[in-house]
């Protein structure tokens, strides 16, 4: 019912036309540059390709400028070089998503094996790893110095059925807050800490702070989150004082029922209170782009989203059902911006992927992340990590 309401929402909304509500691109035509035709824009793959994985699910861009992957096959974190050299690892049971937050350390959602009543339990965790440690700094010599458990961070009581919630990502935000996305089989919107599907939010210092709960004109929603895999918000590597503040974040849901599976999420404060609203994008404007974000059941199991930090604006999205990465600008239109001088009026698109073993291919994609305009994607039925550079961005 609630993937109903969502979908007749953004219906409702988007049938208004966005038409000219941007403005019209500058006319660069005068610029003395070289000429690029459409299918001259693309990513390709850097070589060599890094494997030797078991089951890679992860792929971060840390603000240390480092890459981090995470292997679940061997429940590892391991640290690379933007060269590809590795620089180290570190093993935490369960180990599945990481972000790094500002201060360096690693945030890790991972398992924790617990007796309640009796009884074994798995439950989901966040562990804060610091980086910094007294042997020096490095994931070889990470320490646990916090961890968050599902339930017990908003409430002391314990049911069986708590066992059955995981956290499903996690990122942060410019002051070091953070989100986490989980996922479980309740949808009382009435019960402590809210349904298990929905987004929490962190203080900095790992402090509970509240549910991230939606509105609409619709009305006001407790449950509007379903299935959410991924979140992405907008402070991004590297590290400097332009670090993106905001508190908006782009979030995916798998749920079959929900037809706009991205969403943009803008957080709005205002001397009558604060609220998180959906962004609604252009799908229509076809003089911008060839397709969209917001194009009604664009995806099939998006599992992985990761913004840009260097101004380019863009979003990537991992569908794992379809082999594929997709990119678009933050605004929803799929593609990059034409490059000076181009032929092109509108948005190129960079997407790209099929299934396979081939060097542009994937089976079963993971995760993506973005630094210093390389493209990095973890290919865990291949046990790979692929990178890609845009053939604009080669010097």
């Amino acid at each position: 019912m609630k993937g109903l309401i969502i979908i007749l929402f953004l219906a409702t909304v988007m049938l208004s036309s966005c038409e000219g509500f941007f403005g019209k691109k500058t006319d660069l035509t005068f610029i003395d540059a070289p000429v690029f035709q459409a299918r001259d824009v693309a990513y390709v793959p850097i070589q060599p390709i890094i494997d030797g994985f078991f089951e890679p699910t992860d792929v971060i861009a840390g603000f240390d400028e480092l890459i981090y992957v995470v292997d679940a096959g061997s429940q590892e974190i391991i640290a690379f070089d933007q060269s590809g050299r590795e620089q180290g690892r570190y093993s935490l049971p369960g180990v599945r998503k990481i972000v790094q937050d500002r201060q360096m350390n690693i945030l890790a959602i991972a398992d924790h094996d617990t007796t309640i009543n009796d009884a074994d339990y798995t439950l989901s965790a966040i562990y804060r790893l610091n980086l910094n440690a007294a042997l020096g700094y490095g994931i070889n010599n990470a320490e646990i110095i916090n961890k968050i458990i599902h339930p017990f961070y908003f409430k002391t009581s314990f049911s069986s059925l708590d066992a059955d919630v995981n956290f499903s990502s996690v990122d942060i935000m410019g002051d070091n807050s953070f989100y986490v996305t989980r996922t479980g089989p309740r949808d009382n919107e009435n019960q402590v800490g809210g349904p298990d599907d929905g987004i929490v939010l962190f203080n900095e210092d790992d402090e509970y702070v509240s549910n991230i709960f939606v509105s609409t004109n619709s009305g006001f929603f407790r449950g509007y989150f379903q299935t959410p895999l991924s979140i992405a918000t907008f402070a991004k590597p590297r590290q400097s004082p332009s670090v993106s503040p905001s508190s908006n974040f782009f979030v995916a849901m798998a749920d079959p029922n929900v037809s706009i599976k991205v969403q943009s999420i803008n957080f709005l404060e205002t001397e009558f209170g604060s609220s998180y609203e959906v962004e609604i994008l252009d799908f229509t404007d076809t003089s911008e782009a060839n397709d969209f974000l917001y194009r009604s059941d664009r995806f099939e199991n998006p599992v992985d989203l990761t913004l840009t930090g260097d101004g380019t604006n863009y979003l990537f999205v991992v569908d794992d059902a379809k082999d594929s990465i997709f990119q678009f600008t933050t605004r929803g239109w799929e593609g990059v911006n034409p490059p000076a001088g181009s032929s092109e009026t509108k948005n190129i698109i960079a997407s790209f992927g099929g299934t396979g073993e081939g060097a542009t291919q994937f089976n079963k994609p993971s995760a993506v992340a973005y630094l210093d305009r390389v493209l990095y994607v973890t290919d865990k039925g291949n046990g790979r990590l692929l990178r890609f550079k845009l053939t604009t961005d080669i010097d």
